[in-house]
Parts: C-alpha cells; sequence; structure tokens
C-alpha cells in the first residue's frame, strides 16, 4: 500500500497507554491532537510529547491553541493569548500597531507550544464576524475579509518566526450561520457568489501563505449538498482548482453531529473519513473517542485499511508529502530559554 498516513487521533489522559501506543504506531495514524485533559502541567506535557515522539517521531502532534476561549494550555508559565477579536478591535484605532500585535501573539503562541514538543496549532480562524454564530463568536478577527486577512497574515508571521506552520479555519465560512456545527448540522443558505465575495476571500487573499486549510462541516446548499469538508466542488474544483491552494487540507472532527448526518443516514467513522479522503482532505480527524476506551478509533482505523484494501479509498502520496511539510524544520528553544530569548521578550510585551 503506498504510504499515507490520514488519522489524526486523539488520546484520553496526560500519558500514554498501551493502546495509545499501538494506535500511535498504526501505519495510517499520521497525528495527535492534544486536549485540555491531557494537561497537568508544563514537566508532564513535555514527558507526553517526548514519549509520543519516541513512539512515532514523525507524528505531527496538534493541538487547538487559537487565544481566548480556544487556548488547551493556560497555567504554569503559558501567556493567556487575547481573543482574535481583541486584535480586530485593537485595528480600528491603529492598524498598524494591530497588525504587530497579531506577529506578538503568533510568535507567543507558537514559541511556548513549540518548547513543549507541540508541533502544530490549528490556527488561525479567518471566519468573518457576522455576529450571529456563537461557536465562532470572539474567535473571529472582524467583519470586514480584509481586515480577517491581514491580522491573520500577520499571526501567520509570528508563527513562522517561531518554526510553525498555520491552518486558516473553517473554510469556505462558519460565521454567517447559528447554528454549532458540533452538535448540528448548519445550512448556509447564500449563492456561491455571494460566499466566493466575502468569506472565502481570506483564502483567495492567502492561498500563497497557508500552509493547511480546515473546511467547515457546513452545508452550502446553491453550492453542493455535503458539507463543505466533504465536497470535491468546494476543496478540488474551488480550494485548489481555482484558488490554487497547495497545502494539506485537514477534515474538522468527524464525530461532530455535522459530519455524520450524510448521504441520507448516519456514517460510520471510517465512511465518513472515506468521504472525506475522497473530496480532497489529505487528513481526517477524529476526536474525544478514546475517552472509553477507544473502539471507534480502531473502528476507524480498520476501517479504512478495509476501504484502502477494496478500492474504496486510495492513499495518496502527495497528500503524505503535505503532512510531513507541516512538521516543524527547526530545533525549539527549550524554556528555559525561551524565557530569557529577546525576541520572544519582545512579542510578550506587544500583546494587547
Amino acid at each position: 500500500m503506498t504510504q499515507h498516513a490520514p488519522v489524526v487521533l486523539d488520546i484520553a489522559s496526560t500519558s500514554l497507554t498501551k493502546a495509545d501506543r499501538q494506535r500511535l504506531k498504526h501505519p495510517l495514524t499520521g497525528g495527535l491532537i492534544l486536549f485540555a485533559r491531557n494537561w497537568e502541567s508544563r514537566a508532564q506535557l513535555v514527558e507526553l510529547t517526548s514519549e509520543i515522539k519516541k513512539t512515532r517521531p514523525d507524528l505531527l502532534i496538534c493541538v487547538d491553541h487559537e487565544g481566548g476561549r480556544v487556548q488547551r494550555f493556560r497555567t504554569d508559565g503559558f501567556t493567556a493569548l487575547p481573543a482574535m477579536r481583541v486584535l480586530g478591535e485593537m485595528w480600528m484605532k491603529d492598524p498598524l500597531a494591530a497588525t504587530d500585535a497579531a506577529t506578538a501573539a503568533g510568535h507567543v503562541l507558537a514559541a511556548e507550544l513549540r518548547a513543549c514538543g507541540v508541533d502544530f496549532s490549528f490556527t488561525p480562524v479567518l471566519d468573518l464576524d457576522f455576529g450571529a454564530s456563537s461557536v465562532i463568536g470572539d474567535r473571529a478577527f472582524h467583519r470586514d475579509a480584509r481586515v480577517v486577512a491581514l491580522l491573520a497574515k500577520s499571526l501567520m508571521h509570528g508563527l513562522l518566526r517561531a518554526g510553525m506552520g498555520n491552518c486558516g479555519k473553517h473554510f469556505p465560512g462558519h460565521g454567517f450561520v447559528k447554528a454549532d456545527s458540533h452538535v448540528a448540522v448548519p445550512v448556509d443558505k447564500r449563492s456561491l457568489k455571494a460566499v466566493l465575495a466575502d468569506d472565502a476571500k481570506p483564502y483567495e487573499w492567502l492561498s500563497t501563505s497557508l500552509s493547511a486549510v480546515m473546511p467547515a462541516h457546513v452545508i452550502y446548499p446553491k453550492v453542493d449538498s455535503h458539507p463543505a469538508g466533504f465536497s470535491p466542488r468546494w476543496l478540488k474544483e474551488i480550494l485548489r482548482g481555482q484558488m490554487g491552494f497547495t497545502g494539506a487540507i485537514f477534515s474538522d472532527d468527524l464525530s461532530m453531529e455535522g459530519a455524520r448526518h450524510l448521504e441520507g443516514g448516519t456514517l460510520t467513522y471510517a465512511e465518513a473519513a472515506t468521504l472525506a479522503l475522497g473530496a480532497g482532505c489529505d487528513q481526517v480527524l477524529l476526536c474525544n473517542q478514546s475517552l472509553d476506551g477507544g473502539a471507534a478509533v480502531d473502528e476507524l482505523l480498520t476501517g479504512l485499511l478495509a476501504a484502502a484494501a477494496s478500492g474504496h479509498w486510495h492513499p495518496d502520496p502527495d497528500s503524505e508529502q503535505r503532512r510531513l511539510a507541516l512538521l516543524p524544520q527547526t530545533a525549539p528553544l527549550p524554556w528555559d530559554e525561551l524565557m530569557h530569548d529577546p525576541v520572544y521578550q519582545r512579542a510578550l510585551e506587544r500583546l494587547p
């Protein structure tokens, strides 16, 4: 089988179990996403990430660490980062100071995570702040797509300075719909022209800067009957074809409500993963399914192997290269050195 490790899974606790190690060694496992439940202290996190890398050196260790209410590690030295809306509010007073603060936020975010062995954060949010979405809310920079693009690019510059890639989310835009795709299937009834002219603009403007994109579990019925993350129209034709995006595409969490009710019924995780990969995703996330022993994770890995064997899914070496490209290319500064690093210290001073 062509090498392609498309599954990003999680673990239940603050250290690896025997079952965790077996899943991390599975040929289809390419990443691990950490949550607040995997955090106790910096020393514990460093121990956990080094244990993960010993088990599987090429594994991409990820986290949702945006700032504001979506920040998994916030104690024991981690800086409490502002919600992105704070940067948008700064922009209204002083646009250039806001871009500098955004770069500072990206640098602090990435440097602290990397000092603890975390490779990658799913940030920035590129959704527009229409004021209606409770799940997006202050995670968005601004209502104006131009402001979002420039602040996101500044944040991404900060990530890059600390040796970390980025992930724009949630393509083509989750900010307009009220429903939360964690618990419902949001539907955005606007035309393709309307979405492309507004919400999707940051993806077009940042097409050469983004290293990864995460599509929304939102259905745009005037474009496709499938949510964007399961739609070849959105991912292959529009994102890759029209916008020229060349980076990695991550599905959003397959256990979310918006990912399961497709094709007129409820899909298994393996069926949902096969559909997402076929639509153009390079990686699929399955989150919070390790908590009850991980049977669902094992079913996904086994089901995806069977799908490859039967020809329902074709592993893609290009996808694997896009995953490997997200691994840091430089050594991180250890925490004690980071605390004395003038670039990091200056970034701390520039945070809003």
